[in-house]
């Protein structure tokens, strides 16, 4: 089989990549810079042996997720016969395969396998950083429920409801859901499955802790925000770089001020997001997707942490957006792809220069954050003008621009949801909750 052949097949390149990926997380191979996989082998393997005792990490301020990212940590130790690093990276492995199987299922056409080719060229582009953490498993829950789509509301519900209890942000995934059944139902479900959850995580001790601890984190050196201090570290700013609640944050003058910006623009953002739920009108099987891609790039970006490992969820989610023929994402998903390279030469290659603030440092922060803020200004862009300010097509209302998924996808059978005509159809807004 030729180089040109092997590289039609999405399946190959796949085995291939991910391959590599596993030698290197397995210590076959080394990079430059950290060593990755620490917080496999020692910070979760840790909590895995707390949570054993029937309670979340009490006095670990590096625990800093909702109650159900036990789940992650506690399922590596189910599976026998290995140990608990090598079942991790098993298990991230095949929420890896599963995400690539979902994808190529929800459209066989070699035209449209778009959203497979991000997935498997993106997920390397971050280097062994993205198997040596459970982001992975995360985006395959919301690629589940975004995946799911309008079709089956309450098993995207359901499914944004457990990714939002691993890690809050598969929330972001119900915001584009078309007015009417599709909201009521999907929104019900989360609601219902976050609910019932919290309740029985209450009664073990510390899970609600994480609350405390994220809410006490300062500016991470690799966020939009810590930029202004690597500058300013060069001008005499007489603040330090430490290890500060499970990341490397800059700790001194001006730094809660800069936090407190940084919260301001995702409020921002997170009224923006209001304004387009109320004002939208043009639904196609893609918007959901497309909404939560741009959505997850506008939180990403004005975050006070861009940890490396947040790359996957972009990706996961670019991928999803080019499922669909009607998405008009493409450019916003080859700034991420494009952003995930440059990520992996921050951390771990040179990660030293990020640390130190030096020249190369500070020019690739510059790089990967100004392309997020690119890709998030583009997506936020294109979803308003395809929603908002597109002229009404002829028959959208019954008939979605992007049929790839609607015409595959059988409704629920009698007392189930509504086929894809009627899901997708724009109903009156007075009955969407506010976002």
């Amino acid at each position: 089989m030729t180089v040109a052949s092997v590289a039609r097949h999405p399946v190959a390149v796949w085995v291939v990549t991910r391959a590599v990926l596993l030698l290197f997380v397995l210590g076959f191979f080394t990079l430059p810079g950290p060593d990755v996989t620490t917080d496999v082998s020692v910070i979760y393997q840790g909590w895995h042996e707390i949570l054993r005792t029937g309670t979340y990490p009490l006095d670990d301020v590096t625990w800093q997720y909702p109650p159900g990212a036990a789940l992650a940590i506690l399922a590596p130790g189910l599976l026998p016969g290995l140990g608990y690093t090598s079942a991790f990276f098993l298990l991230v492995l095949l929420c890896d395969l599963l995400v690539l199987v979902m994808l190529l299922r929800t459209d066989r056409s070699r035209a449209a396998r778009r959203g497979a080719w991000v997935w498997v060229a993106g997920v390397p582009l971050l280097g062994p950083t993205v198997y040596a953490r459970y982001d992975l498993m995360v985006t395959a829950v919301a690629v589940g429920a975004l995946l799911a789509g309008v079709h089956r509301p309450r098993v995207m519900g359901a499914l944004a409801g457990v990714g939002a209890l691993l890690k809050v942000w598969p929330l972001l995934v119900l915001l584009g859901t078309p007015g009417g059944r599709a909201t009521r139902r999907s929104w019900s479900a989360a609601a219902v499955t976050v609910s019932a959850a919290l309740v029985t995580a209450a009664a073990v001790p510390g899970a609600l802790a994480f609350l405390a601890f994220q809410r006490d984190r300062g500016t991470e050196i690799e966020s939009l925000g810590a930029l202004v201090f690597h500058v300013w570290r060069h001008f005499g700013w007489q603040g330090q770089v430490l290890l500060n609640y499970g990341s490397v944050e800059f700790l001194g003058p001006y730094v809660p001020l800069v936090s407190a910006l940084a919260l301001a623009l995702s409020v921002a953002a997170l009224g923006w997001l209001a304004v387009w739920r109320v004002r939208a009108r043009e639904f196609t099987a893609a918007t959901p997707c497309d909404a939560a891609f741009a959505a997850v790039l506008l939180f990403t970006t004005t975050s006070r942490v861009i940890s490396p490992q947040y790359m996957v969820w972009l990706v996961g989610l670019a991928a999803v957006c080019l499922v669909h023929r009607s998405s008009r994402m493409l450019r916003p998903a080859l700034l991420v792809l494009a952003a995930t390279a440059v990520t992996f030469l921050e951390f771990p290659v040179w990660f030293s220069h990020v640390v130190a603030s030096d020249l190369p440092g500070i020019a690739l922060l510059v790089v990967r954050n100004g392309l997020l803020v690119a890709a998030a200004v583009d997506a936020c862009r294109k979803l308003w003008r395809q929603t908002v300010t597109a002229a009404p097509r002829p028959g959208a209302a019954k008939t979605p621009a992007d049929s790839t998924t609607a015409a595959k996808t059988p409704a629920d059978g009698p007392g189930g949801d509504a086929p894809a005509a009627t899901a997708l159809s724009p109903e009156p807004r007075s009955d969407i909750p506010a976002t």
